[in-house]
């Protein structure tokens, strides 16, 4: 779990800087196409029958589809944002998920998350500070990219039901290269350098990667054991951040997002004590 998130970290560091270059739904379409192609060469249907059959095969597209526009609006929001103040309004996801959770999965909670989750809030207030003068309101990209991850770890977790992990990952590829394929002709910019060329394989090879650590994580523990590590990703945003863009954390980012962490931390224990999974796997919008 912990090289998943470094390698996520390295995902968004790659784009952010890809975005001073090109596009970003350029660069959403690398990241998608190359995780694609790098995948299928060690997940396809010849290595393993059977995996693009699927019981709900709308649901893997909506799945895949909200995915998809989360990893946009967060590459959009990197723009103007700081790789950490975005990453700390993503870190919002669990307690959106655990809002959605009562009446998607009838899995509600009780007062002490319900407080939890408005200290966690309060912290993403801190870190956006609106109408103080605080973030670009590009921050709201990153609100509406926890959303629409929020409601992608719900459906994953309906498919587990049905499909395996390999079929989900495949159709996640799948979907999100199909998708900005005719897009990205619209929006293509040559690029210029060999740099910025191999910059755009990394980034697919990076969400190819950061997933299969995902999945060998989920493999070898529980959700609710790995959950905790998730939140080692603001030490590795906040570090290359400052060594690729020279971006020193905010005051007030550093505060709220150890506020949103602490009652992060606090939704995982209770739901260790209570025997539920609220938070939904954690904060990977990639």
């Amino acid at each position: 779990m912990c090289g998943a998130v470094a390698t996520f970290s390295c995902l968004d560091t790659t784009g952010k800087y890809l975005i001073g270059h090109m596009d970003p739904l350029q660069v959403v379409w690398a990241r998608y196409f190359g995780a694609f192609l790098l995948a299928l060469v060690f997940l396809n249907p010849i290595n393993t029958p059977g995996m693009m059959v699927t019981r709900r095969p709308w649901l893997q597209i909506a799945r895949s589809a909200l995915l998809l526009l989360s990893t946009a609006l967060n590459f959009f929001a990197l723009r103007y944002l700081q790789l950490d103040e975005a990453l700390s309004i993503l870190f919002a996801t669990p307690f959106i998920v655990a809002i959605m959770s009562g009446p998607l999965l009838g899995e509600w909670v009780g007062w002490r998350r319900w407080t939890a989750i408005g200290v966690g809030f309060f912290g993403v207030l801190l870190v956006a500070r609106p109408g103080f003068g605080g973030l670009h309101p590009a921050a709201l990209l990153s609100l509406g990219s926890a959303v629409c991850y929020s409601l992608y770890s719900i459906s994953t977790r309906f498919l587990a039901r049905t499909d395996s992990s390999e079929t989900t990952l495949f159709y996640t590829n799948l979907v999100g290269a199909l998708a900005m394929l005719p897009i990205v002709a619209f929006v293509w910019t040559t690029p210029t350098s060999l740099f910025v060329i191999s910059l755009m394989v990394l980034i697919g090879a990076f969400g190819s990667f950061g997933h299969y650590l995902l999945i060998r994580g989920h493999r070898l523990a529980p959700a609710s054991t790995l959950a905790p590590f998730i939140y080692t990703q603001m030490v590795w945003t906040s570090t290359l951040g400052f060594l690729t863009f020279g971006d020193v954390p905010h005051y007030w980012t550093v505060v709220g997002g150890l506020i949103v962490v602490a009652s992060g931390l606090y939704l995982l224990n209770r739901e260790r004590k209570t025997g539920t999974a609220v938070t939904g796997g954690g904060v990977i919008p990639e």
